[in-house]
């Protein structure tokens, strides 16, 4: 499924999310963020299984979360990231691995929240932790053109902790840090590219809407 197709369908599900009738003990709160991956690494496998730890500097990543909190303190999350060019500019420190502009990762996550309001109940500020599982996809190209172009759907797990407050009645801010780690990852061939031990951190903030 291209990038298009997922965006428009989390923008879709946005939009029927605020015809569901709310309850007085849940909130469905809407989240377009905008921030930065930094920490990146991954060993780089290719050439007949040649290896080699590639970091990654830092690079935009943007998205929407979709969560459910009510008044007490655990709720869920669905969580959709994109970072283009995130392979970039890669270093390693033999034999690296150039990328192009065509690079990127996409995180879609299913997470629980736990986070209880300041002020106990009905309180507009909420630090909270957060952690799950899901998908992490990443899109190598290689900038040499010898190795083939490697789409991976890796099985990753991602935690973090963050704030969120409200200024007014249905608008506020939320901004957290969360670390994504895939499970594993490997070339699917002697030909082509392939990712294990990748991981990074995201650090992202946004206004949310509340339903």
């Amino acid at each position: 499924m291209s990038v298009r197709k997922l965006c428009v369908m989390a923008a879709m599900s946005a939009v029927l999310i605020t015809g569901v009738p709310r309850s007085a003990s849940a909130d469905w709160l809407v989240t377009p963020f905008i921030g930065w991956n930094f920490g990146g690494a991954a060993d780089v496998n290719g050439n007949g299984g040649a290896s080699f730890e590639n970091q990654f500097e830092r690079k935009l990543d943007y998205g929407v979360s979709l969560s459910n909190m009510g008044a007490g303190a655990v709720g869920f999350e669905i969580d959709f990231g994109y970072s283009p060019n995130f392979f970039e500019t890669g270093t390693a420190s033999n034999n690296a691995f150039e990328f192009t502009n065509d690079s990127n990762v996409v995180t879609l996550t299913g997470n629980a929240i736990v986070g209880v309001p300041i002020g106990g109940r009905g309180g507009s500020v909420r630090p909270y932790v957060v952690g799950g599982v899901g998908l992490i996809r990443s899109n190598l190209t290689d900038a040499t053109g010898v190795f083939d172009v490697t789409n991976k759907n890796d099985f990753g797990f991602d935690v973090g902790a963050g704030v969120m407050g409200f200024f007014a009645q249905n608008i506020g801010l939320r901004g957290d840090f969360r670390y994504f780690r895939s499970f594993q990852g490997s070339s699917d061939n002697a030909t082509g590219l392939g990712l294990s031990g990748f991981h990074f951190w995201r650090g992202s903030a946004g206004v949310t809407f509340k339903f």
